[in-house]
């Protein structure tokens, strides 16, 4: 049996229901490219199932005639991760989409996989708790899929990447076999961790289906600052001044010159503050009592580098600081297909990175634009690359780019993943003996090399 054959539409239809099984061109396309339009595949088939058993039956069914599936959440990644670029089964898990009841007593909640940031915030602020990990597309990204990718996003200074929520799993194995550990123990010393596998795994070893997360205090109190600097290297310094003064540090994020001008010519606002600088720091402070004297203080402490600062303490104006942070990827999307590059500098190379690293990509291609922004708390850059007019530029601009992040002991993935565009790469931050390890797990725990077998390691 093949993919593309009509007994396995079938059969799927046989287990998930007749409308769940997608076979027509025009329905399947969809599912088929990634948000940014430069990854785009193909699948014969896309398969809806409904919940845990269905999922099972799908993958079981699957794995018996090696057909190769991708599974796929919101679909919002940037690397390719969830695109089924060699005509794979693409096995859609929106509908996994339970919030279940809050945990009050263990400060927990279990959830399907399919559920977005955005339903699953909304359900545990009604008990005044929050997710630790907050992304710009928490509309349409799943808890599933920021688990497969290990999702940062802005606050992981304080709380940690996604792998750092997840107190347990149940996921489907390539087998069929469903393996659940959803009891929420915070000290279970009885073996292997599962959910540590899992997280950044990227659909390779095992389908999530369900998640046991642990929740965070809700923080009413907040006030965000957007601060200018003449240098980069100003910016770095009060950003590690600002890490070790303030308990109350909750987001530090960082925009850089080309980036702030095309967001506020996008947004149609011009840059409050520090028109000319040359980067500039959205600074969130959150705490259960007012954290603005503390701020305050931290920021006098830092006057002798900082060229202007706005302050905003209401919902209304901090919302209007953090659009030019988070509408930086629509105004670059709006121009052009870009190469996004998710790395990671440590952050005493951090300022000579920013500095250089559009030299090195202009040298590559010299009809290039980049931009820089990222998560400064944590030396996260994203480097967004856009050739002549708008178009892709080289391809040799993304090796150019993660092989100077490797010289200067960077990682070449920060938080969007290997996915298929940069499994080529991965040999510049992880050995051949890792690299062999890695594929000694994937094939001890998918030995047909039925999931996801395109994506993180290379052929």
């Amino acid at each position: 049996m093949i993919a593309s054959s009509p007994e396995l539409a079938k059969a799927l239809r046989n287990i998930v229901g007749h409308e769940h099984v997608l076979t027509e061109n025009d329905l399947t396309t969809g599912y088929s490219v990634d948000w940014t339009g430069r990854f785009v595949g193909s699948t014969p088939i896309v398969v809806r199932p409904g919940n845990t058993e269905q999922t099972a039956s799908v993958v079981k069914l699957l794995n018996k005639y090696a057909i190769p599936l991708v599974p796929q959440g919101g679909n919002t990644g940037l690397v390719g991760g969830s695109i089924p670029m060699s005509g794979e089964v693409l096995l859609s898990l929106k509908r996994l989409n339970t919030v279940e009841p809050v945990d009050g007593l263990a400060l927990q909640l279990t959830v399907g996989a399919g559920a977005t940031l955005a339903e699953t915030q909304e359900h545990v602020r009604n008990h005044n708790f929050e997710i630790g990990v907050d992304l710009a597309a928490r509309d349409s990204c799943t808890i599933g899929g920021m688990i497969a990718t290990n999702a940062g996003g802005i606050n992981v200074l304080r709380y940690g990447a996604m792998r750092e929520q997840l107190i347990g799993v149940e996921a489907v194995m390539s087998d069929g076999t469903v393996i659940k550990h959803l009891e929420g123990l915070e000290k279970d010393n009885t073996g292997y961790h599962l959910p540590s596998l899992l997280a950044g795994s990227e659909g390779t070893l095992a389908v999530i289906t369900k998640a046991r997360l642990r929740l965070r205090p809700r923080l009413q109190e907040k006030v965000t600052a957007l601060i200018a600097f003449e240098s980069v290297h100003d910016a770095v310094e009060v950003a590690t001044r600002l890490r070790q003064q303030l308990p109350s540090l909750h987001a530090l994020e960082a925009i850089f010159s080309s980036a702030m001008s095309l967001v506020s010519s996008h947004i149609g606002t011009q840059v409050p503050i520090g028109p000319n600088g040359n980067a500039w720091l959205l600074v969130e402070v959150a705490s259960g009592t007012d954290p603005f004297e503390e701020f305050q203080q931290a920021l006098e402490n830092c006057d002798d580098v900082i060229v202007d600062v706005a302050v905003a303490i209401d919902d209304r104006s901090r919302g209007k600081l953090w659009r030019f942070r988070e509408q930086i990827t629509e105004a670059i999307a709006v121009i052009g297909t870009p190469h996004k590059l998710d790395i990671t500098i440590g952050l005493a190379r951090l300022e000579k990175f920013i500095n250089e690293i559009p030299e090195v990509v202009k040298h590559a291609d010299p009809n290039s634009s980049t931009y820089l922004f990222g998560h400064l708390g944590d030396g996260n850059v994203h480097v967004n690359v856009l050739g002549k007019d708008g178009g892709e530029p080289s391809n040799v601009v993304e090796s150019a780019v993660l092989s100077y992040v490797a010289s200067l002991g960077g990682s070449i993935s920060a938080e969007h993943g290997i996915g298929t565009a940069k499994k080529s790469y991965l040999h510049l931050n992880r050995t051949s003996d890792e690299i062999r390890f890695f594929r000694n797990i994937k094939k001890a725990l998918d030995p047909n090399n039925i999931m996801h077998p395109n994506c993180l390691l290379s052929d």
